[in-house]
């Protein structure tokens, strides 16, 4: 039973003033923490889309074991990095896939773990196409999705919700776990958030 991880690491952070991959927070690349959580929360195999600053981004990632996959339609939104990812992770055989965004460092390996044990035991429910996080009673990321879905999920993309859309209309075909107690949700869109963070990093496992 695998758990394909597949970090989102391709847009260009205008916000930001960079593409958010390779900002540091602790001494670590954005997009290179992002890798280990996956790793180390029992993800494989384990995959990086890249977009803007692309050769940057790949060469972040130097000695770790992940697939760099490039998204040369980055700049029309996260529906195409989804899509690369889900089209990867179909191609990979593996059971499910998770997506990570690149700029949520809240959300350690415990959260990954928590994710992963639970589609190992919700798997074979048919109802059951993934498994997703909430964090005070509404759902984030990052999301699992089951293989058999992943078609009918790129069919549902567009723009920037990415799968946010699938998942709404979906909620009845998937299991909500409870992750505020072991991770953080929130995004760093802005240097002012990262400067916030940094003053303030959430406790986590």
């Amino acid at each position: 039973m695998s758990v394909a991880g597949v970090v989102l690491a391709a847009g260009a952070g205008r916000r930001m003033g960079q593409p958010k991959a390779g900002v540091v927070l602790d001494g670590t690349p954005l997009v290179r923490r992002a890798a280990a959580v996956l790793m180390d929360g029992g993800c494989t195999p384990l995959g990086v889309v890249v977009g803007a600053a692309a050769d940057r981004t790949t060469a972040l990632l130097d000695g770790l074991d992940v697939r760099v996959l490039h998204n040369p339609a980055w700049d029309a939104g996260m529906a195409t990095s989804v899509e690369v990812a889900l089209r990867w992770a179909g191609d990979t055989g593996a059971d499910a896939v998770m997506l990570l965004p690149v700029d949520t460092p809240g959300i350690g390996a415990a959260v990954v773990r928590r994710l992963v044990g639970t589609w190992q035991d919700v798997h074979d429910t048919e109802e059951v196409a993934g498994v997703v996080p909430t964090y005070d009673g509404r759902p984030r990321n990052p999301v699992v999705l089951g293989a058999a879905v992943l078609d009918e999920v790129v069919g549902a993309l567009e723009g920037d919700s990415g799968a946010r859309g699938w998942v709404a209309a979906n909620g009845h075909r998937l299991r909500m776990v409870a992750c505020a107690d072991v991770g953080d949700p929130t995004d760093l869109d802005t240097p002012a958030d990262l400067a916030r963070w940094s003053a303030h990093p959430p406790d986590q496992t």
